[in-house]
C-alpha cells in the first residue's frame, strides 16, 4: 500500500501516516457496496431514516473525538465543533425532508395515445462515489452522502488526502450501524485513488478546485457517468450607498475571513459605492485589526492557519502581483510564520486593477481586495466580469434596489443584507454557474431527487397497432 504523510497546519509536523486503497482495494468494496444496495433500496424510505437516525446517534456520542480529529488536520477548533454540529443538522433536515421527495405514484392517461396509462418508479444509482475536500472534511463529504443514501444509493466516499484524520473516527461510527455499514464506506487515498474511485461507481460527486473537476468530469463523461460538481468561487459582494455599513461590514468580514478564508463560499472582493467606500474601508480596516490567531492557544483568537506552504505561496503571489500593478496594502498582507505553521492576519487591498488575479482567480485566504464604483450598473458590471458563477452578496436600505441588482448578477445564489447565507440555509436549492460547478442543486430537494432516474411503465390498455397499418399501398 502507498503510505501518505499528513502535515499538522499549526506547526508543520508530519505526525500522521495512512495507507492509501489500491484499485483491487476500491472494486472489492464497489462490489459488496453495488451488491447491498438493491436491499437497501428495496427496504424504503421509512427503514432508511430509521438507520440514519441510528447513525446520527453515533456521531453525536463520538462527537468530541470527531471533532479533535478535524482540529489536528485543519488547525482550528471552534470550526471544528461547528462542523459536527452542522453535520447534525443536514442529517436532522434530510431525515425529516426527504419523505417530500418521493410523491405518491399514480397511473396516467396519455394525452397523446388515450389508451395507454402509465406510472414512473424512481431508481436511485446503486452506487455514488464523493470526493469531497480539506477544508470542511466532514460536511463537504456528508452534504452528498446523506440524500444519496436516502434516496436508496450506496455510497463510498473519499476525502482530501491532506485532511483524513476524522475518516477513522467516522468509519468507527459507521460500523456501529449494522445495516449502514454494508451500504456505506469511507475509502483513503490521494488524487490517484480519486481516479479509480470514478471507474468504479455509477455517478460521481466532486466537490474541489475547477482544475481537478474538469479532470473529474471528463473521465466520467468518457463512461457516460453523471458528474456532479461543486467548483472554485470569487464571490462578489457589492455595498451600495443606502446600505447599513456596520451590518455590511460585519457581513463581509466574517464571510471573508472566517475559516482563514478558507472556503469556497468566502466573499473575495468588494464593490462599494463610491460615496461611502472611505466610510466603508475605515470600519473595515478597524474590524479586521480586532481579528486574532488562534494560536498559541487554539481555544483563542478567531482565525486558524492556512492549511499549507502551498496554500500560503499561492495567497502570497497573488498579493505581490497586485502590489507591483500598484495596489496598497491596508493591513495583513504579510504571510507569518509561527511554530512552522503559515498564517496571515486579514489582508485588505484597494487600488488594484480587475484583471489582476487577486480580483480574478480563487485565492482561498483572508484577503479582501476592495473597489469603488459610480452606479449600480457599474458594480453588477465588475460583478460578473468573472469565470466563476457560486454566489454573491448585495447590500442596501432599498430591498427593491438589492433585488434588481440581485437578478443581473450571474451566480447561483444572492444574500441580501447579509453574506454567505447558503452555508447555513440547506433548505434553498441553488444551481452553480460558469465554471463553479455542474449539475443539479445540492441543495434542497434537488439534493436528493438528483440521485433517483425515473423509470417510465407503460399500459397498452387496447390491442396493439398492427404493422400493416403502416403499408405504403395506396388505400
Amino acid at each position: 500500500m502507498n503510505q501518505l504523510g499528513v502535515r499538522n497546519p499549526r506547526n508543520g509536523a508530519l505526525d500522521y501516516r495512512v495507507s492509501a486503497w489500491t484499485d483491487d482495494d476500491i472494486g472489492n468494496a464497489a462490489t459488496r457496496l453495488q451488491k447491498a444496495q438493491r436491499c437497501w433500496s428495496e427496504s424504503g424510505l421509512d427503514a432508511r431514516i430509521d438507520v440514519l437516525d441510528q447513525f446520527k446517534s453515533c456521531i453525536a456520542e463520538n462527537f468530541e473525538e470527531i471533532a479533535s480529529a478535524l482540529a489536528a488536520d485543519t488547525g482550528r477548533i471552534f470550526v471544528s465543533r461547528f462542523e459536527v454540529s452542522a453535520t447534525l443538522n443536514v442529517l436532522d433536515f434530510w431525515l425529516n425532508s426527504s419523505s417530500d421527495c418521493f410523491e405518491p405514484i399514480h397511473k396516467a392517461t396519455s394525452k397523446f395515445a388515450p389508451s395507454v396509462e402509465f406510472s414512473h418508479a424512481l431508481i436511485p444509482y446503486a452506487l455514488v462515489g464523493v470526493i469531497s475536500p480539506w477544508n470542511f472534511p466532514l460536511l463537504l463529504s456528508m452534504i452528498d452522502t446523506i440524500p444519496a443514501l436516502l434516496a436508496g444509493c450506496s455510497v463510498i466516499v473519499k476525502p482530501s488526502e491532506i485532511t483524513p484524520r476524522f475518516i477513522q473516527p467516522i468509519q468507527a461510527a459507521i460500523d456501529r450501524v449494522d445495516t449502514l455499514k454494508g451500504v456505506l464506506q469511507f475509502i483513503v487515498g490521494d488524487a490517484a485513488t480519486g481516479q479509480a474511485l470514478v471507474n468504479h461507481v455509477d455517478a460521481v460527486c466532486f466537490t474541489g478546485s475547477v482544475a481537478t473537476g474538469k479532470s473529474v468530469a471528463v473521465q466520467a463523461a468518457s463512461q457516460l457517468k453523471p458528474a456532479f460538481l461543486e467548483l472554485g468561487g470569487k464571490d462578489p459582494a457589492i455595498v451600495m450607498a443606502s446600505a447599513n455599513l456596520e451590518h455590511a461590514v460585519d457581513a463581509i468580514l466574517r464571510s471573508a475571513v472566517g475559516m482563514t478564508g478558507q472556503s469556497c463560499q468566502s466573499i473575495e472582493r468588494v464593490y462599494v459605492q463610491e460615496r461611502v467606500f472611505t466610510a466603508f474601508l475605515h470600519r473595515l480596516v478597524q474590524a479586521a485589526a480586532e481579528i486574532r490567531y488562534n494560536w498559541p492557544n487554539i481555544s483563542s483568537g478567531q482565525i486558524g492557519p492556512l492549511i499549507s506552504a502551498m496554500t500560503a505561496t499561492k495567497i502570497a503571489s497573488q498579493i505581490e502581483q497586485a502590489q507591483a500593478l500598484g495596489a496598497r496594502v491596508h493591513c495583513g498582507g504579510i504571510v507569518e510564520r509561527h511554530d512552522a505553521g503559515y498564517w496571515m492576519a486579514p489582508t485588505i487591498v484597494t487600488d488594484l486593477p480587475h484583471d489582476c488575479e487577486l480580483m480574478q482567480e480563487e485565492t482561498f485566504g483572508p484577503v479582501i481586495p476592495i473597489m469603488p464604483f459610480k452606479h449600480a450598473e457599474d458594480a453588477v458590471n465588475l460583478a460578473n466580469d468573472s469565470r466563476f458563477g457560486l454566489s454573491a452578496a448585495v447590500f442596501s436600505g432599498d430591498i427593491d434596489e438589492a433585488t434588481n441588482i440581485a437578478k443581473k448578477l450571474v451566480v447561483g445564489a444572492v444574500s441580501i443584507n447579509d453574506a454567505s447565507l447558503t452555508a447555513i440555509v440547506n433548505d434553498v436549492e441553488k444551481n452553480s454557474f460558469r465554471q463553479s460547478g455542474l449539475g443539479g442543486s445540492r441543495m434542497g430537494n434537488s439534493g436528493l431527487t438528483r440521485f433517483l432516474r425515473k423509470r417510465a411503465l407503460l399500459f397498452q390498455n387496447a390491442a396493439p397497432t398492427k404493422l400493416a397499418m403502416f403499408s405504403e399501398a395506396e388505400s
